[in-house]
């Protein structure tokens, strides 16, 4: 069983930037990898950005060059830095672990004013 928190979010002008951390407990050391998600009212999840064991990253096309995702192995913690943010970027970001389950975060909201 794992367990997520995710932290950092809250609002910030266009331009801006925000880190969000996400925080893995319990059998961590079946986490396969771990990756960020966001939703925006009345759209559906989707995929921001990812972070494998081994280190390897991916991300969105909408992301790539603003947001970058890291992992402090030793704290079990990712982190999603997100640069030049747009009023688009609004959404409530979910941390996702993966191991033969997926484990969900309860989110965290990021507000981008214009």
């Amino acid at each position: 069983q794992v367990h997520v928190v995710e932290s950092g979010g809250g609002l910030v002008q266009a331009g801006g930037s925000l880190r969000l951390s996400c925080i893995a407990s319990g059998t961590i050391f079946s986490i396969n990898h771990m990756a960020w998600y966001r939703q925006a009212p009345g759209k559906q999840r989707e995929f921001v950005a990812s972070i494998l064991g081994g280190g390897s990253t991916n991300y969105a096309g909408s992301v790539k060059g603003r947001f970058t995702i890291s992992r402090d192995g030793a704290k079990n913690t990712v982190y999603l830095q997100m640069n030049s943010l747009k009023p688009e970027d609004t959404a409530v970001y979910y941390c996702k672990a993966t191991t033969r389950t997926d484990y969900w975060g309860q989110g965290t909201q990021v507000t981008v004013s214009s």
